[in-house]
């Protein structure tokens, strides 16, 4: 194992922790709803934004310690997102990571509350965390910046452009403005996030949230390519399903080779946006190449 694999599986495995103690147990009236809560969490995934997070902090020389369970708290949402982006009224989606989606498992009514109690919880973590007095400006900032990318001028605001967008087909600009704001704002927030509890300067999280903006897209149109290419082993969900549905997606307007060297072009304006002054831009980079090379 490399280097670079020790340290992105060290950091995982800390995700992975800090996830698990910031959910409650199982236990007693709301049992129930918390285990659909742990379904949804532990049912894989990549953890990029809370591994793009601790890898964003570490290179302005903050420690994992001061970004850990905010990270996971970007988690929450994510996972939030995919919970209500498979329900009927939604991608009325079956496979999720593998596996039953969440509403299959458990029922309609217990996955939109789950969704919603993992978004809640999410912000009492940025809330709380890190403790202590002088970390308090920092936490407000926190809440104000993940709010304004889960939300309507971001991520919720993307979804439901990108749901008007089906059966159309749009321009490239408004397409772009789409994944910018369903994928990207909450991959942009996680790279923010972390400059900002290692203690970077405006000018460095704006680099950083450019960074993120880049990848962000890079990262959708990726995940778009494969969604026509891929088998439903490899993506641990029903391939297929965005040409099937009329939606709107790089490969429809630009088609697979095209949206790869768009994807591949992204990547790298978003290592060009590092900058120069961080201690260690090795991980960033790396997290820049898997972005849109999912073969690792």
């Amino acid at each position: 194992m490399s280097g670079l694999d020790a340290t992105l599986a060290g950091w995982r495995a800390a995700i992975e922790g800090a996830l698990d103690r910031r959910l409650p147990a199982a236990t007693g009236p709301a049992a129930r709803l918390v285990e659909a809560m742990r379904y949804a969490v532990f049912g894989g995934g990549k953890r990029l934004r809370p591994l793009l997070s601790i890898a964003s902090c570490n290179a302005f020389g903050g420690a994992i310690e001061d970004v850990l369970d905010p990270a996971a708290a970007l988690e929450f949402i994510h996972t939030y997102s995919l919970v209500h982006d498979d329900l009927p009224a939604m991608d009325d989606d079956d496979l999720r990571r593998g596996r039953a989606t969440l509403h299959r498992a458990f029922g309609e009514a217990e996955a939109i509350l789950a969704g919603d109690a993992l978004l809640t919880l999410a912000f009492e973590i940025l809330a709380a965390r890190p403790e202590g007095e002088d970390r308090g400006a920092r936490r407000a900032e926190a809440v104000l910046l993940v709010a304004r990318a889960a939300g309507l001028s971001g991520m919720v605001g993307g979804q439901v452009a990108d749901l008007a967008a089906e059966r159309s087909r749009p321009a490239p600009a408004e397409l772009e403005w789409i994944h910018r704001h369903k994928t990207g704002a909450l991959v942009a927030a996680a790279v923010e996030l972390g400059a900002l509890h290692a203690g970077a300067d405006p000018a460095e999280r704006e680099a950083m949230a450019r960074f993120g903006d880049a990848l962000g897209l890079a990262f959708q149109i990726t995940d778009d390519v494969l969604d026509r290419t891929a088998s439903a082993e490899t993506l641990g969900k029903t391939p297929g399903k965005d040409e099937r549905a009329g939606k709107a997606t790089y490969p429809a307007l630009l088609g697979l080779e095209a949206s790869r060297r768009e994807a591949a072009r992204l990547a790298d304006l978003a290592r060009a946006c590092i900058p120069s002054g961080v201690r260690d831009r090795t991980v960033l980079d790396a997290l820049a190449t898997l972005a849109v090379d999912r073969s690792h």
